[in-house]
C-alpha cells in the first residue's frame, strides 16, 4: 500500500475527530461532573488563614466604641 500525503491527511483528520469525539464524551460523562463541580470551585476557595493584621487591632476598636 503507497502512503502518499493525501492518505496521511485523511488519517490524521480521521483520528483526530476520534479524539475530539472521545474528549466530548469524556467530558459530558456524568460520572465526571462531581469532580468538575469540585475543580470549577477551586478559583473560589479560601484556603489562607486569616492573618492577624486583616482583623481591627485593639487601637481602632478602642476608637469606634
Amino acid at each position: 500500500m503507497d502512503f502518499d500525503v493525501n492518505t496521511w491527511r485523511s488519517l490524521v483528520t480521521v483520528v483526530s475527530l476520534g479524539l475530539f469525539v472521545a474528549l466530548v464524551a469524556w467530558t459530558l460523562n456524568k460520572q465526571r461532573r462531581a469532580a468538575f463541580d469540585e475543580a470549577a470551585m477551586l478559583p473560589f476557595v479560601d484556603d489562607a488563614p486569616a492573618r492577624s493584621h486583616d482583623t481591627p487591632s485593639d487601637a481602632q476598636r478602642s476608637k469606634t466604641q
